[in-house]
C-alpha cells in the first residue's frame, strides 16, 4: 500500500511538472514558432525516512524545472539548476563538504529524483545515514 501511494504520488508530482507549462499550447498557430528551445528539465525530488524507498511514504516532495529559467516548488530552484549544470545531470557526482562532523546515529533519509533532465528520463535514488549526513553534502538541490 505505502509503494503505491508513493508512485502515485511521485507520478501525479512528475506529470504536473513535465506537462504543466504544456498546457494552452494546442492553441497556438500552426505557424508559430516553439515555446522553447531547450530540451526540458523537469524532476520530482522526494525525501522519505526509511532503509527502503519502496516501502515507506515520501514526507516531502518538491518540483524542479530546470528550462528555460529555474522554477517549481524547490526553496531554491536557481542554486539546485547551476549545480546540476555543473556536473552535467550527474547525482552521483554531487559529493560532500570536508570537515562536516556527524553522529554516527543510524537514522535514514532517503532521497530520490525522478523526471527529465535536458530531454533524458533519469530516476535516482540515495540512501544517506541520517539527516545530518544529507545535509553535509554542498548541494542545494537535497535542501528541500
Amino acid at each position: 500500500m505505502r509503494n503505491t501511494a508513493r508512485w502515485a504520488a511521485t507520478l501525479a508530482l512528475t506529470a504536473t511538472a513535465v506537462c504543466g507549462p504544456l498546457t494552452g499550447s494546442a492553441l497556438a498557430a500552426p505557424d508559430a514558432a516553439p515555446a522553447s528551445l531547450y530540451a526540458p528539465s523537469a524532476l520530482v525530488l522526494t525525501l522519505a525516512h526509511g532503509d527502503d524507498a519502496t516501502l515507506t511514504t515520501p514526507v516531502r516532495a518538491v518540483t524542479l524545472s530546470c528550462a528555460p529559467t529555474p522554477s517549481g516548488t524547490h526553496p531554491d530552484a536557481a542554486s539546485a539548476c547551476v549545480e546540476l549544470r555543473g556536473v552535467g545531470g550527474n547525482f552521483d557526482a554531487l559529493r560532500s563538504r570536508d570537515g562536516v562532523l556527524c553522529t554516527k546515529q543510524y537514522d535514514p533519509v532517503i532521497v530520490t529524483v525522478d523526471g527529465v533532465w535536458q530531454g533524458q528520463r533519469v530516476s535516482y535514488q540515495r540512501t544517506f545515514g541520517n539527516e545530518c549526513v544529507k545535509g553535509s553534502y554542498t548541494t542545494s538541490l537535497f535542501a528541500f
